[in-house]
């Protein structure tokens, strides 16, 4: 419990005392007035966060419990350009805040400072609001889009971002690549984040990474021959590769390359999904290239991690991990409803957005100093606690012992509940973890 109060300083700080500064630097607040900048960002990420779908009218319930009586055509009026400027403030303020909860309890996650998952997620918006967020034609369906990018550290819950860009930047957000990562830390991330200058970087840091390979990309073995990764993959008439080489063809970077043999049906899979994509894809064609239909056959890593520190069998079960950023994502849409909205004025749905994703911050508090440190937790029975407890989050806001009375009991219902099952047929990732020697990567 001793890390609930911080929540709440930090609850109070963003949704009262930055909100109320951003009204004014916003042009929020211009003349006095009974629904406060504060009132009004109180509102609605307290509105939105006990029911994502809340009406007009269902909001000004929530502005009464906050101590203010408005009209439903009243609050109407108050979305405009300066109310997402504002809440766009809040949320920024919102993203500085450092929390983080309890370590997860488990063992192999002990190697390491910190497990350090980048991903990036877009949220489809409508064309009017192009000016503000451009998208990008070719990938998304819409001219505009907003990019979030997340970094989440597994071991704490600890999140940096989200980070917002234009739905057709890249997914490596220059704020992410500014994150001090502690030194003995391993970072994981996806495609979108290969940078053999940002691994050389990290390697100078004392920071480990984890990464999954690109199939066209050159190499030179522990012989110091050259070769294509693919053409080299090709040549193994073994089921697995773990061997030190240098990565790049002019840049050579030392690190270690592991890779496995996947199963026919696994491989056949995967190069359905490549011409699946391709053909949604307008930019590239519809056909994946040799390359990447023969890379299909294997799973592939490189590390600078030292083999006593994670083998290659490791490697494939931490790689999982990072999922884990995927499923907050998820959290975030199907349980959030970041990417939903039930009007068609372009500065309400701003508003909407900037909000909610305030709300799954404060959400993502709660649930990381209550119950992270579970390795079976699920955050989606814990989510809909949260949910449950928003309206008296919100008539105790302002007033820090109640509101970490709330937090407290909040934090003794997800330790009664809030787990995911195991499964023996596909044990869960936190099974995984918990025990690497059932683990087969054959």
């Amino acid at each position: 419990m001793t890390k609930l109060p911080q929540v709440a300083e930090s609850m109070q700080k963003v949704l009262n005392d930055v909100a109320r500064v951003a009204g004014k630097e916003t042009g929020f607040v211009e003349r006095t007035s009974k629904l406060r900048a504060e009132i009004f960002v109180q509102t609605l990420v307290f509105g939105w966060m006990a029911n994502p779908a809340a009406s007009i009218e269902q909001l000004t319930q929530m502005a009464a419990v906050l101590g203010v009586e408005i009209t439903p055509q009243g609050l109407d009026q108050r979305f405009n350009q300066e109310a997402a400027n504002c809440l766009k403030q809040v949320l920024a303020s919102a993203v500085k805040q450092a929390i983080a909860g309890e370590p997860v309890a488990i063992a192999v996650l002990e190697r390491f400072t910190g497990l350090y998952i980048f991903d990036a997620s877009t949220l489809t918006l409508p064309d009017q609001l192009k000016a503000i967020w451009e998208g990008n034609g070719n990938q998304i369906s819409t001219n505009s889009a907003l990019k979030l990018a997340v970094g989440l550290d597994y071991c704490s819950g600890e999140l940096n971002g989200p980070f917002l860009s234009d739905g057709r930047a890249r997914d490596f957000n220059p704020s992410l690549q500014q994150i001090n990562l502690p030194k003995g830390a391993l970072r994981l991330a996806d495609l979108g984040y290969f940078s053999l200058d940002e691994f050389a970087r990290l390697t100078k840091k004392g920071i480990y990474w984890l990464s999954r390979l690109q199939p066209h990309i050159g190499m030179y073995d522990d012989k110091g021959k050259h070769w294509q990764v693919v053409e080299f993959l090709q040549r193994q008439k073994g089921n697995r590769v773990e061997m030190e080489i240098l990565l790049g063809t002019t840049d050579r970077l030392k690190c270690r390359f592991l890779a496995v043999r996947v199963p026919k049906e696994v491989a056949q899979k995967r190069r359905a999904k490549l011409y699946k994509e391709r053909k949604r894809d307008r930019r590239n064609g519809a056909t994946p290239s040799q390359n990447q239909l023969a890379f299909a056959d294997w799973t592939v890593f490189v590390t600078n991690a030292p083999a006593e520190l994670m083998s290659l069998e490791d490697a494939l079960i931490i790689a999982r991990v990072r999922w884990q950023i995927e499923l907050l994502f998820k959290l975030w849409k199907s349980h959030g409803q970041i990417d939903e909205w039930r009007s068609q004025k372009p500065w309400r749905i701003m508003c909407e957005v900037y909000a909610k994703l305030i709300a799954m911050l404060i959400q993502h508090w709660i649930l990381i100093t209550s119950c992270w440190s579970y390795p079976n937790r699920s955050l989606f029975k814990a989510a809909q606690t949260v949910q449950k407890m928003a309206t008296s989050l919100a008539t105790a806001f302002g007033h820090i012992k109640q509101m970490t009375v709330v937090l407290s009991i909040i934090q003794r219902c997800l330790a009664k509940g809030c787990r995911i099952n195991k499964r023996r047929s596909k044990p869960n990732t936190y099974q995984l973890l918990l025990d690497f020697i059932n683990f087969d990567c054959s």
